[in-house]
Order: structure tokens, then C-alpha cells, then sequence
């Protein structure tokens, strides 16, 4: 159908809310708006869909919600009766609308009689990975458009494992959705019937319950008498009660919470944008930070799967941790605590991502640990820790990526700010016996391995025209990289799409990993950079990693490459 014949399909909808009626109006005489919300549908996959909220295809609504609420259903029945017995549990973070798509997805799913489990309140992201390894459920589903602006919402769909669908079952649900021409003819059950029939059942405190005490699995040390003063904020998400549960289930009687960030809203009216990895999230927990003189600073997104961490300085100010710096830090506490207690595996592994710091893999290899590389996107670590698993070949120990995501038990199989935030808290009241911070430690890990410094650019490229300068980056980078990277030679080429590496004297070698539209070029010195377009977002991501001796030769040389390519970049597709 054309842009036109949809909208006046959506227009003439006698089921459409009143809300969205009124947006349509609005936008009616707008053609650039209609064609902009209705030209295509929100693309579905692995990382499930996210998108603005509002009234179109092109928008998350009810209507779209249930799109991929009802391919889902499909799959599930497809795989027979059992599986439909399974069935599928439900959770939602803090946003706009989150607990009403939540319904929407178990009344469309639950009116083919598969089973259906919905959280009675907001949980974390990593909690529903929880709880469908807890309840055996075929699947599992969370309403969250994670670290987002408030305008966003989305819907991510779990295996029976836990982890993220891999590619397979996502095309077979995109496949059911496909056959479905016209969104209003998907149908749903009325939800007290399904109540009423069993089918649909609220669950919440024997999750909760379950979890926590997983979370007691992770501990390394009992905390010392002197207690470590902590301030955290849950950035008005999901993550307030299961973080401050946790903690004081591990010993911790210091923490102050901010306030203003502690009850949920949608608006997230205190930051522009709940992000963790940014200072302005932690503006709040800083100046709660100096009035308690608190040592730690904990933050977590809207559904709780990413953490930031700021340390106080000798200054009395407030350092933020970078992903990898945290990840570091984490990676040798464990293996470091470990080796000490005798408890170290030989099998051990530890995983990140390819655009994560190699730093992680100078610390594995101390401890005669294993690092194994994945594509970007927790997904793929999630998918080794269950081959790793369901093989008996590997003892996984930790999993990271560079954009603040951490895993260190496997009872969550997706990235888990609850579980990191627990393992940073004992790790600094540990060093702090020690007389110790987090800062000192990582100014030792430097010292030891050598200052590896990182960085990331982004290029934010819209609509169609955007795509398509994408996709014309990417091949300039995969056809002609020395047009890119002119003050250092390029030892070799990582195509992750021809899955190939090409050295410099004409040697190539086949890639293990998947297939995907990533380059990586790795110069003489070690130093890279790392192209790739994002999966959630109009944008292409430039990540780059150097090692130094000292932190003044990283930052020049870093500061080198940066400008290096960004200028090409930029003169070339500006």
C-alpha cells in the first residue's frame, strides 16, 4: 500500500485511541510527517524494536506492539503444545505506556492460549532474563527502550535461554509478521478472562526473591567493619528496589539514594537523557556525593542493564569510570580473588566485544585465563555462555562490552547492572581496606600493562539519504582504508562481512565469527579503529583503542588517530 492509502486507513480506524486519533489530525496537512510515520514499518531483529512513540507504522503504539507480540505467538505455537505450556514471561521498565504494551503483548499472545507471565511492577531488564531460566518459559519479552530519551519505548524478545533471540528465530518471527497486511486485524484476548482461565498470571515477589538470592552467589569477600559510603541512583528506572535489595543483602548500610531520581517517571524530568555513561546523569549523585562525603557512586539506566560508576578523587571530586576502565577493574578482582582463594579454573574464560579494550586481555592473560572475542552486542556473549555450557568445553567467568555492560554470574544471560553494581561496591569497600580506591587500582593496572586509552565518535545520519551515506562509509572504509588511516601504517584489516583479515603482506585468514558489516583496521603499534553502523540508531560509530607507556603518549596518540580519521570522514562525506 502507499503512504497515502495507509494513513487514511489509519484515519478511518474506528479502533484507534482518541490520543492517536488526535495526533493524526494534527500531522494530516504535514506530508513530509505522514510520510516520514508511515512509510515503512519499524524494523524488527535481534535487539528487537525500538523507535519514537506516537501514532504510524513508522512509531511504537499499541498497534505496532502487538505486531510483534503476535509474530511471537506464531513462532511459540508453531513449536507445539509444550512449548505453549511454557509460555512467555513479561516484563516493562519505568517509560511511557510500558505496563499498557506489556498487557497488549500478554491479552495477543494469550488469546492462543500460550501461557503467559507478566511482572505486577517494573523490573529490570536482566531480571526477566532471570526469570525466564527461573520459570522455564519458552520465551521471555521487556517493554524498554533502555538508556533512550523519554520520546522512545521499544520491545525486546528473549529465548528459552535467557538471552537475546538469536538471528534464526528472530526471521521466523519477522516472517510471521510479514503475512500480517493489516495491523488492525490482529486480535486480543480481554485480559480478565485470561486472568480468570488461568492462562495470564501476575508474578513479582517469588521472582524477586529468587534473584536475590542468585545475586549472593557472586560474592568474593565479606565486607570489612569500615563501612563504604555510597550513593546511587536509579535515573527514575527500574533498577531502585533490586539494587538497594542487593546491597543490603551483601552488607552495605551507607548508601544514600538521590532523591529526586528515586521514584519512577517517564519524563525522566531530571536529566535529558537517562544515560549512565554520561556526567549530567550523575549531576545529582555528585552533589548528594559531596554532602556525604561518599566514596561511590552508583547509577543504573531506566531497565537497569547498564551501570556507571564515579569514584571520589584525592580532590574530593568525582572521576567517572569509563566501560572498559570499570570492566578492567571488575575482570581483575575476580580473577585476581579467585587465584588467591584456589578457586580459579583452568577452563576459565572471560569474553568481551571486539570494539572493547584489549587491556581485558592482558589481565586474562596473567592469570592464564582465556579472552574470547564477540561481535558487538551482549547477544553474542549470551550465545557463548550457552555453548560454552551446553558443551561442558569452558567455565565462564565474565563477559563486558565497552558501553557500560557487565555479566558476571550466568544465571542472567544479558548484560546485568544489578549484578555489576553488587561486584563494584565489595570490590571498592575491598580496596578501601586496603587503603585503596578504585582510581589507585586502576593507576597500578596501568603501571603493570601499559595505559591503554579509548575512545568513540558517532555520526548521526537520518532517514534514507542517511542509510545510504552509511553504506558508502562503510565500503570506502572496506576498499580503501589507507584513505582513512594516512599517519599510521595498516598491519591489518578485520572485514567482518567477508569475514576475512587481510595483513599487510597479502596474507589472509578467515574470521570465526559471524558475519557482520564491521571493520576493524589495526595499525603497526597496535593502535585501531572500528567502524560500524549502530543496530538501534540512524547512526554510524567510529571506535577507537591505543597502548601507550605512559598516559601522555595514549592521549596524543589517540588524539592522533581521532583526528586522523574523523577528518577524512568528515571531508569526504560532509
Amino acid at each position: 500500500m502507499k503512504v497515502n492509502e495507509v494513513f487514511n486507513q489509519w484515519r478511518t480506524e474506528p479502533s484507534l485511541p482518541a490520543s492517536l486519533k488526535k495526533e493524526l489530525n494534527r500531522i494530516a496537512g504535514d506530508a513530509a510527517e505522514v510520510e516520514e510515520r508511515f512509510y515503512q514499518f519499524l524494523s524488527f531483529g535481534t535487539g528487537g524494536m525500538r523507535g519514537l512513540l506516537g501514532v504510524g507504522t513508522n512509531r511504537i503504539n499499541i498497534f505496532t506492539i502487538r505486531h510483534v507480540a503476535e509474530g511471537l505467538a506464531l513462532f511459540i505455537r508453531q513449536q507445539g503444545k509444550e512449548a505453549m505450556d511454557r509460555g512467555v514471561v513479561i516484563a516493562y521498565d519505568t517509560r511511557r505506556f510500558s505496563k499498557t504494551f506489556a498487557l497488549e503483548t500478554a491479552k495477543t499472545i494469550g488469546k492462543y492460549g500460550i501461557r503467559v507471565l507478566v511482572f505486577r511492577e517494573s523490573r529490570p531488564t536482566p531480571e526477566l532474563s532471570f526469570a525466564i531460566r527461573n520459570f522455564g518459559t519458552a520465551a521471555g519479552v521487556v517493554i524498554t527502550a533502555s538508556h533512550n530519551p523519554a520520546a522512545y519505548n521499544g520491545i525486546k524478545v528473549y529465548g528459552s535461554d535467557g538471552g537475546q533471540l538469536p538471528p534464526e528465530a528472530a526471521d521466523q518471527i519477522v516472517s510471521h509478521m510479514q503475512k500480517v497486511k493489516n495491523l488492525f486485524s490482529i486480535q486480543v484476548s480481554d485480559g480478565n478472562e485470561l486472568l480468570q482461565s488461568g492462562i495470564l498470571q501476575f508474578v513479582l515477589e517469588e521472582v524477586d526473591a529468587a534473584y536475590q538470592q542468585a545475586l549472593l552467589s557472586l560474592r568474593e569477600n565479606e565486607l570489612p567493619e569500615d563501612q563504604l559510603s555510597i550513593v546511587y541512583t536509579p535515573l527514575h528506572g527500574s533498577g531502585h528496589m533490586p539494587v538497594l535489595e542487593g546491597l543490603r543483602n551483601f552488607g552495605f548500610t551507607q548508601v544514600s539514594v538521590v532523591s529526586e531520581q528515586e521514584l519512577p517517571d517517564p519524563d525522566f524530568p531530571t536529566v535529558a537523557y537517562p544515560n549512565p555513561e554520561e556526567r549530567d546523569a550523575f549531576k545529582l549523585a555528585i552533589q548528594l556525593g559531596r554532602e556525604r562525603k561518599a566514596e561511590l557512586l552508583l547509577a543504573t539506566d531506566p531497565d537497569a542493564d547498564r551501570l556507571g560508576v564515579a569514584v571520589r578523587d584525592g580532590e574530593g571530586d568525582y572521576q567517572l569510570l569509563s566501560g572498559n576502565q570499570l570492566g578492567a577493574l571488575l575482570l581483575h578482582y575476580i580473577l585476581s580473588q579467585k587465584e588467591s582463594k584456589g578457586t580459579l579454573p583452568r577452563d576459565g574464560v572471560v569474553l568481551k566485544t571486539i570494539v572493547t579494550s584489549e587491556l581485558g586481555r592482558a589481565i586474562a592473560e596473567k592469570f592464564g585465563v582465556e579472552m574470547v572475542d564477540t561481535l558487538t552486542g551482549f547477544k553474542f556473549i549470551s550465545e557463548k555462555i550457552e555453548e560454552y555450557r551446553s558443551g561442558g568445553t569452558r567455565t565462564f567467568l565474565f563477559g563486558y562490552e565497552e558501553s557500560y555492560g557487565y555479566l558476571i554470574g550466568e544465571f542472567v544471560r544479558d548484560k546485568d547492572a544489578v549484578q555489576a553494581a553488587l561486584l563494584a561496591a565489595e570490590m571498592a569497600a575491598y580496596l578501601k581496606a586496603s587503603g585503596k580506591s578504585m582510581i589507585d587500582a586502576l593507576s597500578e593496572l596501568y603501571e603493570e600493562f601499559g595505559h591503554y586509552m579509548e575512545s568513540l565518535h558517532s555520526i548521526t545520519l537520518t532517514g534514507k539519504e542517511g542509510q545510504e551515506k552509511i553504506q558508502q562509509i562503510m565500503e570506502s572504509f572496506r576498499m580503501e582504508p589507507h584513505r582513512f588511516l594516512r599517519n599510521s601504517a595498516v598491519r591489518c584489516i578485520e572485514d567482518y562481512k567477508l569475514r576475512s583479515r587481510r595483513w599487510a603482506d597479502g596474507t589472509v585468514e578467515t574470521l570465526e565469527l559471524p558475519e557482520a558489516d564491521v571493520i576493524k583496521l589495526i595499525g603497526e603499534d597496535g593502535s585501531w579503529v572500528c567502524v560500524r553502523p549502530s543496530g538501534t540508531e540512524p547512526k554510524c560509530k567510529f571506535y577507537f583503542g591505543v597502548h601507550q607507556p605512559t598516559a601522555e603518549e595514549a592521549k596524543s596518540t589517540l588524539l592522533l588517530l581521532e583526528n586522523d580519521v574523523m577528518h577524512n570522514v568528515n571531508s569526504a562525506f560532509s
